[in-house]
């Protein structure tokens, strides 16, 4: 009994092993280094003629990022692009994932295949992509349109929104129809015995049923969009809206890189990760009491 007890221990350490260093390597020592780094300030000592040290601080990094302004609006553009990204990305991609699944496209594996394809595109590579679009003189399509800018300040967080749409609308398309598929058929030749309808059966039966599907996609968008960067990074130089801290990651790598303020960067991104803890929090929580 105990050799097979010890066996068993050995088997779950020796496949559990790898996830649990990987695990501690690329999330907890990092986390842990930044929470270290937060909690220090480089000084200059005497009359700024000697070299910096660093110095305890404790939470007056975070008090002082807290207290930016450039920090916080970042969060105001955060907002406003979760209030047009997330709808978009969720209704189209159920909406997508429906239609593919109610038999009347043709073509279904070209198509599955065909939105999937954007989302094997880096990040970068996409805004690099639907930077040539969007720059007058140089896109096919800005003079088509009548010459509207894109990348003007009223007009850019909705071009970015265009972006993100294009390539995550089908990695979650894929997810919900994963899910549609896996709908026992019993249960929909019983709604379509009891006369509902194509539409009826779409949204009082699959819906409900894929449910958990769609909240895991919605506590990855909603995590996802807090951590908004690569878009943004891309059009900085080409966009008057887009500034260098305009969004709270972007203002951490500023503060990093540019300003070489390891402590405040460090401390923004604690924030940042606690506010992306507290959200998905929330969601789960909110999704188990529905």
């Amino acid at each position: 009994m105990r050799s097979e007890a010890a066996r068993r221990r050995g088997a779950i350490v020796l496949f559990a092993g790898p996830f649990f260093v990987l695990f501690a390597a690329v999330i907890v020592a990092p986390l842990a280094y930044a929470v270290y780094l937060s909690l220090f300030s480089e000084k200059s000592s005497g009359l700024g003629f000697g070299g910096a040290e660093s110095v305890f601080v404790g939470v007056g990094n975070y008090v002082d990022t807290l207290k930016d302004a450039a920090f916080t609006d970042g969060f105001l553009v955060i907002a406003g692009y979760c209030l047009i990204y997330i709808p978009l990305m969720i209704g189209g991609a159920l909406g997508l994932a429906l239609l593919l699944d109610s038999g009347l496209a043709r073509l279904r594996r070209f198509f599955q295949l065909a939105l999937f394809m954007p989302h094997i595109v880096p990040g970068v590579i996409a805004g690099l992509i639907w930077l040539y679009l969007y720059l007058p003189g140089i896109s096919p399509i800005v003079d088509l349109l009548g010459g509207i800018d894109f990348l003007g300040g009223g007009t850019v967080l909705g071009s970015i929104v265009n972006v993100a749409v294009w390539e995550w609308i089908g990695y979650n398309m894929i997810i919900y129809f994963a899910a549609l598929q896996a709908i026992p058929g019993e249960v929909l030749e019983a709604a379509r015995m009891d006369g509902a309808g194509r539409l009826r059966t779409a949204f009082s039966v699959k819906l409900p049923l894929i449910r958990g599907a769609v909240v895991t996609t919605l506590l990855f968008t909603i995590i996802g969009s807090l951590q908004l960067f690569t878009e943004p990074m891309v059009f900085d130089n080409s966009s008057d809206g887009v500034v260098s801290t305009w969004t709270p990651n972007m203002y951490a790598y500023n503060e990093a890189f540019g300003n070489n303020d390891y402590g405040q960067a460090g401390a923004a991104s604690i924030l940042l990760a606690l506010l992306a803890a507290v959200l998905s929090f929330v969601v789960t929580k909110w999704s188990n009491r529905r």
